[in-house]
């Protein structure tokens, strides 16, 4: 069961949650999953950026595009005041902490995250460097520093039953929040 919910500072109607862990780990199919049981909006970062122009230079060693946080979070300022967000991405540490009512990192086995990165076509710098991540909980780690260690929420995520069962505790975190 997940730690009651504590109180924002900020008064909104719905929760914001971030939903964040090493890319492979399942965030995308936890939030989708929690966007059609629940009235919150899935905020998937990655498009969010690619679709305004939020992002800088290429970086061919882990074939990705730097993001441009400030424009990013500019443009994200007023939907996260209004709450109700479910936020997908791989890293925490430059989203506002005053944005977020809970925390979750999801976490996987190496092996299954290696499977599932290889399947997506990952190698070299780019496939090492994230199961690296993984070993030493890097994702974990960003966000107890950058975040209230008491809104932080590791889940394991390595099968469906695992999926389902995190979409329950995190509803039942939901509705708790709702509640009070």
């Amino acid at each position: 069961m997940v730690d009651a919910p504590q109180y924002p500072t900020i008064n909104r109607e719905a929760p914001n949650i971030l939903v964040t862990g090493t890319p492979g780990v399942g965030k995308s199919t936890l939030c989708k999953k929690l966007a059609e049981v629940t009235a919150l909006r899935w905020l998937e970062i990655s498009k969010i950026a690619k679709d305004n122009n939020c992002l800088q230079e290429y970086d061919p060693e882990f074939d990705t595009h730097v993001l441009d946080e400030d424009k990013l979070m500019d443009g994200l300022e007023e939907v996260m005041s209004i709450g109700g967000n479910i936020v997908d991405y791989h890293s925490s540490e430059f989203f506002p902490e005053r944005w977020f009512d809970v925390v979750f990192v999801l976490t996987a086995d190496t092996s299954s995250l290696y499977d599932r990165l290889n399947l997506r076509g990952y190698s070299g710098k780019k496939l090492e460097s994230n199961i690296e991540c993984e070993i030493f909980k890097i994702c974990l780690d960003e966000a107890k520093q950058f975040y209230r260690t008491q809104i932080v929420h590791s889940l394991e995520s390595i099968n469906e039953a695992q999926l389902e069962e995190n979409v329950q505790k995190i509803c039942q975190w939901i509705q708790m929040w709702l509640n009070n």
